[in-house]
């Protein structure tokens, strides 16, 4: 055994996410196995999710997959025995692993041998450590009495690991409790932590770090990034980690107000405040009370709006629509946008005083492609839910869609990301006769745009596509070449709606009212639209 090398690492300082790797890696040498891997529980009621921290010969996304127990019982049977478990050869029992072992690029396991272990921390199951070995016959009754020895250093590891992290919360007064960790992946985390977080970049691990802190205070916090980077969770993250997680968190979708409502909705109102307002209604400050309040594309709202939620930051009071009673509130607001709100101040479309208010913690988001170590464990997790969803053996990438993936753009972030990786596994799932086979999604499936493929890419070059737009718009009428050849996707995208929108005015004589109805929109968020998209004065 390589006991050395592992008490070495205990005397030292280590990030955990090393010392982790450095104990499978250990591993791997000691057995001459093909594959190590050391999988924590995940929390949950009861906890049924596996979650690999560290690992030797898989492929590179099983960092971001999720074992369920119930959906995988050689893991079941593991954290269930207090003895090392192995499994025949003719083992009936599905492997895990089938398909994710790196050596054999996606092909079903031969006969194997594969045995492992229960960890435990603090007299409680914590998690599971596995082997596997291609060659039948490789794990012996003295390797198995190698493992259970094993057992005990990586043990010690995780305990060192969590006596690190715990004492760096308590130099800083957080309570934490003995769990795997999200941004290290370390091992000891708040309970309330979010999980759906993927970080194995380092911007994502600092951006937890930093948003565990703010979370702890009671400033606004202004989330910024593009469309899909999830700002959502983010939101959500704060909240559970803040002192006021036992209470509401609120959730509004700012561009989904209509204008003629949003006092209300936001307020509230009395009876009689306006035609059909038959009683009185509290509004989504009202029902944050004691809790958060989270402003989702707070940019959208409308500039009236925008002068009475200021009065609710600096005064903590609101008024309900029809009414002279201000009514005090307690909540913290988190708002998040991917608009250019310094740019909107100037232009006058956001007032500069509620901006500074909402921005006393701003708290940029990286979009995905700043952050490619994040790309495959990401993939990993979308694979792993959609082979339980369709019901596939096992479903993997191939080595060609591994690197169009690291290679392409993700305009659309982690939720582009998603959608990708579901489509392909439909189409393949489409293609299956037999669903018991393993299915490898290669590149003909992800459906790639070539426009955000780098030059090189399997997919072609995305300068010589963007060449060729110009002349291909000369054909094309005026309104629908400015798309083309815009240099961004949102330039063109607006574009398109600039173009769409002017010609329902157009058709309607410039009726407002009738080019909303004509665009199947609401009134109120066609003038929004045309505020952002500079279009004429409205009337």
């Amino acid at each position: 055994m390589t006991e050395s090398h592992l008490l070495r690492d205990l005397a030292v300082w280590l990030p955990a996410a090393v010392r982790l790797q450095h104990v499978v890696d250990h591993l791997s040498g000691a057995f001459d196995c093909d594959a190590v891997a050391l999988l924590a529980l995940e929390p949950g009621e009861p906890p049924d999710c596996l979650r690999p921290l560290a690992t030797v010969g898989l492929v590179r996304d099983a960092l971001g997959r999720r074992f369920r127990l119930h959906e995988q019982p050689r893991l079941a049977a593991i954290l269930a025995s207090a003895e090392v478990v192995a499994f025949e050869q003719g083992s009936r029992l599905p492997d895990p692993y089938d398909g994710l072992i790196d050596a054999r690029q996606g092909q079903p396991l031969p006969v194997h041998d594969c045995m492992g272990i229960r960890l435990m921390q603090d007299d409680r199951p914590w998690g599971v450590l596995t082997l596997d070995g291609l060659t039948p016959g490789r794990f012996n009754a003295a390797a198995h009495a190698a493992l259970r020895q094993a057992a005990l250093w990586v043990e010690a590891a995780v305990r060192v690991t969590r006596l690190e992290r715990e004492n760096h919360a308590l130099r800083h007064g957080r309570d934490w409790t003995v769990r795997p960790q999200e941004d290290a992946p370390a091992l000891a985390m708040p309970a309330d932590a979010d999980w759906e977080i993927t970080a194995h970049s380092q911007a994502m691990r600092q951006l937890l770090k930093e948003s565990r802190v703010v979370a702890e205070s009671d400033l606004p916090v202004l989330l910024l990034g593009e469309t899909g980077v999830g700002k959502e969770l983010f939101a959500r993250r704060l909240h559970r980690l803040s002192p006021r997680h036992e209470k509401p968190l609120v959730q509004v979708n700012c561009a989904a107000l209509p204008e003629t409502l949003a006092e209300s909705e936001l307020f509230g109102h009395v009876r009689g405040a306006f035609s059909g307002a038959t009683g009185e209604r509290a509004g989504r400050v009202e029902a944050a009370q004691g809790g958060t309040l989270f402003l989702d594309e707070v940019g959208e709202l409308p500039l009236p709006l925008q002068a009475k939620l200021l009065r609710t930051l600096q005064n903590g009071e609101i008024q309900r629509l029809g009414s002279d009673r201000p009514r005090k509130v307690d909540i913290r607001i988190v708002a998040a946008t991917n608009r250019d709100l310094r740019a909107a101040v100037r232009d006058g479309h956001f007032r500069a005083d509620l901006y500074h208010r909402l921005s006393v913690y701003p708290l940029p988001i990286p979009p995905l492609r700043e952050r490619r170590d994040d790309v495959l464990p990401l993939a990993g997790r979308f694979l792993e839910l959609n082979r339980a969803r369709l019901g596939l053996r096992s479903l993997r990438l191939s080595a060609e869609a591994e690197r169009a993936l690291l290679a392409y753009g993700w305009p659309g972030n982690v939720r582009e990301l998603e959608h990708v990786i579901g489509r392909a596994a439909l189409r393949a799932a489409g293609r299956l006769e037999d669903r018991h086979h393993i299915v490898t999604l290669g590149l003909d499936l992800l459906g790639l745009d070539p426009l955000e493929q780098p030059s090189g890419s399997p997919m072609g070059t995305a300068a010589g596509t963007r060449a060729a737009l110009p002349d291909a718009a000369a054909s094309l009428p005026a309104h629908l070449a400015a798309s083309l050849t815009a240099t961004t996707l949102k330039e063109a995208t607006d574009a398109a709606q600039r173009a769409c929108v002017q010609a329902a005015l157009q058709a309607c004589d410039g009726n407002w009212a009738a080019a909303a109805r004509r665009l199947g929109v609401d009134a109120s968020n066609l003038h929004k639209l045309a505020r952002r998209l500079e279009l004429k004065p409205l009337r």
